[in-house]
């Protein structure tokens, strides 16, 4: 597929993902959505890839919906969820669980770990993408918004599911019923975010975390460590976890990453892992 409107790059184990709408702020598109989730399909199966960054082009992450597509809905009576059905677009993530084959949800079906590099603003349908990814740091200054209540709409993308088990019920309600822009600091207390860095050599910062899991934690526990998460994020059972993990150890202690992890560790050195397949 021909990249219009996203771009990827790989250096050192790391996949840099960008959306590229340059003076539409990123805005997201159907093109967009294909785009991404091609890249996203591939960089998955590629052994060669141990994170992904995604970030936004200039200075903003992803305005949301381009108002090109808010105005179509307005003045017409497509059905929106039938317009948005697509099968030839990629499906990344997809057979892991049933419950993550679904937009966005299907970040949680990857094999990789997904950073998102908030550079700047983060509003609509960003703000699911981002909360679907792993880890989520943004720049200083950041705008968030949920827009959706202020364009007469409802919670899009899962969000009212998911915020109230990120940032718990009190603060979703806030952001999700007044549509207000709030800025990273508060997102961090929230619990949105994992940090905020200073504007200048903030996708430094971030590609040091990134640097950092590419070069020292296995990938294959990366992997087992997102179906525990997001597995074990939709039952009730802590038992059940605590015994399904007993099982996974068992697993990985016959593994080369386990004997690798460990005389590394005994040696004084970095890993040497083998890459996801």
């Amino acid at each position: 597929m021909d990249l219009k409107v996203t771009r990827c790059e790989i250096e050192n184990r790391i996949a840099m993902v960008t959306l590229h709408r340059p003076g539409r702020g990123n805005s997201w598109t159907q093109q967009m959505n294909a785009e991404y989730r091609h890249v996203m399909a591939g960089l998955d199966e590629n052994p060669e890839v141990r994170v992904i960054v995604v970030t936004g082009s200039g200075k903003q992450f992803c305005v949301g919906a381009d108002f090109k597509a808010l105005d179509h809905y307005r003045d017409s009576d497509d059905d929106y969820v039938a317009s948005l059905r697509d099968d030839s677009m990629a499906r990344p993530g997809h057979g892991v669980r049933p419950e993550f084959d679904h937009d966005m949800a299907w970040h949680w079906g990857l094999r990789k770990p997904v950073i998102a590099a908030i550079n700047g603003a983060c509003a609509g349908i960003a703000m699911a993408l981002a909360a679907f990814c792993d880890l989520r740091y943004a720049a200083a200054g950041a705008k968030f918004t949920t827009a959706a209540p202020r364009l007469g709409l409802p919670a899009e993308y899962g969000l009212a599911w998911l915020l109230p088990r990120m940032i718990g019920i009190t603060q979703a309600a806030d952001v999700l019923m007044t549509g207000r822009i709030f800025l990273a600091d508060e997102a961090k207390e929230m619990g949105l975010l994992n940090a905020v860095y200073s504007r200048e050599g903030f996708l430094e910062q971030v590609m040091k975390t990134a640097a950092d899991m590419a070069e020292n934690v296995s990938p294959m526990a990366v992997t087992t460590t997102k179906r525990q998460l997001y597995g074990e994020l939709l039952q009730q059972d802590v038992g059940a976890a605590i015994e399904a993990s007993k099982r996974l150890i068992g697993e990985h202690m016959r593994s080369a990453d386990y004997r690798e992890g460990v005389s590394a560790f005994q040696e004084g050195r970095r890993p040497n892992f083998e890459p996801t397949l």
